[in-house]
């Protein structure tokens, strides 16, 4: 059984054209070739981008000279009504202040300390689950926004604040198309940049209820009543170089991504994963006896004998990666594999397109866990997977997702039976790569052993 693939565009798109259906959707707007080529080249009156499949050419971008390479300011416009100037979106000196407090924040054994608030997220998420079809994806929605809560701020998903929020990100997903018309033409900095109503307005909302935790998390730190959590860390974590602390400002424009980034991103990797298992029934029975053998699963450290676990998470975020497409600026004149690159100039990395590529993957298209204990695969994994990004800008909460993703889908598939739902879905790029009607799936609760 080859997954879900959306239908490829025909090649030689217009500008016009290429820009509406990007709007609606990264996926099925480009064409075939794109899982072939090393490199392709868009140039028009308004925009010169590259598309980089070429693994030496991505490694240079991210990990061998990422200050030449940085964020597009034209994704940063797109993404700014909800973002702000968080991490995500910045570069130099900016970003590297940012990130500096940021990885100082989640290290030290951290994901060893909030693994209990992660664990009590995944019961809560395994209550809610009941027999019969429904949107996987959205019950993993629920679950993964639920562990950000619950890590990030010690309250659950229940509380009336963390519910808002969770409600007004699924309303900022299906309003905000992933490229906005500032990320596609040059439009000049005088101008407002240009989004939907509905776009200011549920980030407006989200950053109204951030900007409301932060206040009282910074009121219970100078009172000495805050509780030990990742914004308790992230809070009080001065910068080394500079001794600065985050403003109330800073932090909301942080919470924003860190939620975006662990909750929906998350998300659509566990709901992939589990599609994938319903799809695939010899996979599902091998995933769920590794998981009723291993145990309570109430320590960081249990997760460690869940290997096809990992691997079939692995393998359902290279078929359907989280983001599903990067966006870096030239800065100075370049060559691209023997073609000039002026500064200005887009350079789109797409995992979606570098993880199924057919000269890089043995069958690219299909789904195999095992493929991750083959010696063959060793040089694909190294050069060619990127679900979490790569080099200095790699996504710090990257062991956190995991953790999260192995834990969750061990615990479902041992106590659920998953069979597809009605329809298979259809993916779909919007600020994550989701199922454009949701993800059907039929469950049945397994007989305890």
């Amino acid at each position: 059984m080859i997954p879900p693939k959306p239908k490829a565009a025909p090649r030689g798109r217009g500008i016009l054209r290429l820009a509406w259906a990007f709007r609606r959707d990264l996926l099925s707007a480009l064409p075939a070739h794109f899982y072939h080529a090393r490199m392709a080249e868009f140039r028009s009156p308004l925009i010169h981008s590259f598309f980089c499949n070429d693994p030496a050419l991505v490694r240079m971008i991210l990990s061998e000279r990422p200050g030449d390479f940085p964020k597009s300011n034209r994704l940063r416009e797109g993404l700014a009504p909800l973002l702000g100037r968080s991490v995500f979106v910045t570069n130099g000196p900016e970003w590297a202040f940012q990130r500096r407090i940021i990885d100082l924040a989640f290290a030290g054994g951290r994901l060893h300390e909030v693994f209990p608030a992660m664990r009590a997220a995944a019961d809560a998420a395994l209550a809610r689950l009941h027999e019969g079809e429904q949107d996987i994806e959205a019950e993993c929605s629920h679950a993964a926004a639920d562990i950000i809560f619950r890590t990030l701020f010690s309250l659950p998903i229940e509380h009336d604040i963390a519910a808002q929020v969770f409600h007004a990100f699924r309303a900022h997903q299906d309003a905000q198309p992933v490229v906005n018309a500032a990320a596609m033409i040059p439009w000049p900095r005088w101008l407002p940049r240009p989004h939907r109503r509905q776009t200011r307005r549920t980030a407006a909302e989200i950053r109204g209820l951030i900007d409301g935790l932060v206040a009282q998390r910074m009121a219970a730190i100078a009172n000495g009543i805050a509780p030990d959590d990742l914004a308790t860390r992230i809070m009080t974590t001065p910068d080394p170089e500079t001794g600065r602390l985050f403003t109330s400002a800073e932090m909301t424009d942080q919470v924003a991504i860190f939620f975006l980034a662990g909750h929906e991103t998350s998300a659509a990797a566990l709901a992939w994963s589990l599609w994938l298992l319903a799809a695939n029934p010899e996979w599902q029975s091998r995933v769920a006896a590794e998981a009723a053998a291993a145990g309570p699963l109430n320590r960081l450290s249990d997760l460690s004998s869940l290997q096809l676990t990992r691997n079939t998470f692995r393998e359902a975020m290279r078929l359907y990666p989280p983001v599903p497409m990067m966006v870096r600026e030239v800065t100075g004149p370049e060559t691209l594999r023997g073609r000039p690159a002026k500064p200005g100039a887009q350079i789109v990395i797409s995992p979606w397109h570098l993880h199924r590529h057919d000269r890089i993957w043995h069958d690219a298209d299909a789904f195999d866990p095992e493929r991750w204990n083959r010696p063959d695969n060793r040089q694909a994994a190294r050069a060619a997977y990127i679900p979490f990004s790569a080099g200095p800008r790699v996504c710090p909460g990257a062991g956190f997702a995991m953790a999260e993703g192995v834990l969750m889908l061990a615990l479902i598939t041992r106590s659920f039976r998953l069979f597809p739902g009605s329809h298979p879905p259809v993916p779909i790029a919007r600020l994550t790569t989701r199922g454009k009607d949701g993800i059907l799936i039929r469950l049945e609760r397994r007989e305890p052993q």
